[in-house]
């Protein structure tokens, strides 16, 4: 799950994925944060592959269907 919120601090637009702790992006706008988003995973992915670490599995899906059952 990718989510993107405007931060009038930063003045654009932040997209994080809270399954991957740390993994976040910065866009001006709402395209562009999800484009920055989408390497950001991929170099996570990578760097804890490097280092031996487990990749959590996506409960995107799942998260969904716990908010839509509320």
């Amino acid at each position: 799950m990718i989510a993107i919120f405007y931060s009038g601090e930063d003045e654009g637009y932040i997209a994080v994925v809270p399954e991957l702790p740390g993994c976040s992006a910065f866009g001006e706008t709402e395209e562009e944060a999800l484009k920055e988003i989408k390497v950001a995973i991929e170099l996570w992915i990578e760097a804890v592959k490097k280092e031996g670490r487990e990749i959590p599995k996506p409960m995107g899906k799942e998260l969904l269907k716990a908010v839509m059952e509320k």
